[in-house]
């Protein structure tokens, strides 16, 4: 996403002293009309980007964890000495420049060229020859992107049964349904990057069967794509309502571009809107139409909103927040019938309805999987390098369960940034790299303007240790089982919350 930022700070090009930068601190200045992050490191001082790829975020107020530096915001991480985005959901690298040190003063002299200084080049193995990905999501776009960074010189194939190429699918539920971003921000990469980086992307394209004896993949209306490497992304689909009148024109679920653009398009026109299920979509669509000025009821079968996530105190919390932002609830209801204008609930009442989201759930697409023979338990299970049950097959995103070495369970999970990275890490393994998904899971969600981040992943716990206050909107939130930490939860503790982050990657290393 584009940004505007004001000139702030020293001018580093005029330079500064040492003794302003201290070791293992950071500092922001600019260099002519751009931010610039000086971080020191000992006798080293790097010179990059002051924000963050992805959204924007300050990488002043991130963490430095060697030559890295993470964004507090969504958790991007790049390298301090090449700018490079090494962790989704950022993939565009941070310019860097050059730095010299003269007479006890620091100045920052110029933009390095991209690659300029890198210590060395990634060595090009034999790699298979063609790389097919079913999917155009988090998980696809990812993996696609990596092979080609890397060098990938072989063939890349993209089979999507969407129409609209790869988007930022969280924006969907959040500033662009809410119309404070525009459709600009929405596609992961301009149309052009897909023919300039030679990935064929095939657009309303669906893969009806996978023949793994023959390494083909056969699409509707007969032809087929041969692979020597394929990966799985095929996300999750909207559980869809079964109740009478759920598939009038003002019904609607959303994971699509196009989903969006039909909510929006209603939404205009639009005086009442019912959201049913109290998912985390359901929920943002909720802060989302009241941006637009649009009354929202909320119909949800629990006694208490996200419980099972974040514990009854910040469940609680949420449900205040939208209440105070004008949401209605019906909570312990759900619709039993959708007659024109009005959704009757079990209970007999009706509340009146210009437009209907589901927010009920979805469920990973896992049909391809399951009649070529892959392993299957509540997804597709794949080992610690993502590969499925068939050599050279993979499975990332929605649809993948693995084996989580941070909580010794297979998991599968929902998560944008989880998909993306998955799709990273199943990219090097199809080149041949044998390299352990490892990453700590992390989610963010937005309700108007309060940012909840997640990291780790606890589908149980026995005790929730809080820090601060929630109703403040100041909390971390630790969710522990027999002691140990398994994931936290915060407002506004983004530096916290990075430092689990690395924590549960030290105690995995160690």
């Amino acid at each position: 996403m584009a940004a505007e930022h004001r000139s702030i700070g020293p001018d580093l090009a005029r330079g500064i002293r040492l003794s302003d930068l201290p070791d293992c601190s950071k500092l922001v200045g600019h260099c002519g009309d751009a931010q610039v992050l000086l971080v020191r490191r000992g006798a080293e001082i790097f010179a990059v980007d002051a924000h963050c790829t992805h959204y924007n975020g300050p990488l002043v107020d991130g963490l430095v964890t060697g030559d890295t530096v993470r964004c507090p915001w969504h958790h991007a991480c790049f390298s301090l000495s090449t700018g490079e985005a090494l962790r989704a959901p950022a993939f565009w690298p941070l310019a860097c420049w050059w730095v010299e040190q003269r007479d006890g003063h620091i100045f920052v002299v110029g933009k390095r060229k991209r690659g300029e200084a890198a210590t060395s080049e990634r060595a090009v193995e034999a790699n298979p020859e063609k790389i097919v990905i079913v999917g155009g999501g988090a998980a696809g776009f990812a993996a696609a992107e990596m092979l080609r960074r890397e060098q990938y010189a072989g063939s890349i194939v993209m089979l999507s049964d969407d129409e609209a190429s790869p988007v930022d699918r969280p924006n969907l539920s959040k500033d662009f349904l809410a119309g404070k971003a525009p459709e600009s921000w929405v596609p992961l990469r301009g149309e052009s990057y897909y023919s300039k980086n030679q990935i064929d992307l095939r657009l309303g394209t669906q893969a009806v069967r996978l023949e793994p004896r023959t390494r083909e993949v056969i699409l509707a209306g007969g032809d087929s794509v041969r692979y020597d490497r394929l990966l799985l992304a095929t996300g999750a689909e909207p559980i869809r309502l079964t109740i009478p009148g759920a598939d009038q024109p003002h019904v609607h679920t959303l994971r699509s571009l196009a989903d969006c653009q039909a909510i929006i398009e209603r939404a205009a026109t639009a005086r009442r809107a019912v959201v049913l299920g109290a998912s985390f979509i359901g929920l943002e669509v909720a802060a989302a139409l009241r941006a637009r000025g649009v009354e929202v009821h909320v119909v949800a079968p629990n006694k208490h909103l996200m419980v099972r996530v974040f514990g009854p105190q910040m469940g609680d919390f949420i449900q205040s927040l939208h209440e105070k932002n004008g949401v209605v609830f019906h909570l312990e209801e759900t619709a039993s019938s959708i007659n024109g204008n009005e959704v009757k609930l079990r209970s007999g009442d009706t509340l009146a309805a210009d437009l209907v989201i589901a927010g009920i759930g979805v469920r990973p697409r896992t049909g391809l999987a399951e009649t070529a023979g892959l392993t299957i338990n509540r997804g597709v299970v794949v080992n610690s390098f993502l590969e499925t049950s068939e050599r050279g097959v993979f499975a990332a995103g929605d649809i993948a369960r693995w084996p989580d070495p941070h909580s010794g369970e297979k998991i599968r999970v929902e998560h944008w940034v989880v998909a993306e990275r998955q799709g990273q890490t199943a990219a090097l393994n199809m080149l041949g790299r044998a390299e352990k998904f490892t990453a700590v899971p992390f989610f963010w969600s937005q309700h108007y303007d309060v940012r909840i981040n997640y990291v780790g992943h606890a589908e149980r716990w026995d005790e929730i240790m809080v820090e601060g206050e929630i109703s403040g909107r100041d909390c971390l939130l630790r969710f522990k089982c027999d002691g140990r930490v398994l994931a936290a939860a915060s407002i506004s503790r983004d530096i916290e919350n990075l430092m689990i982050e690395v924590a549960m990657e030290h105690e995995l290393a160690s």
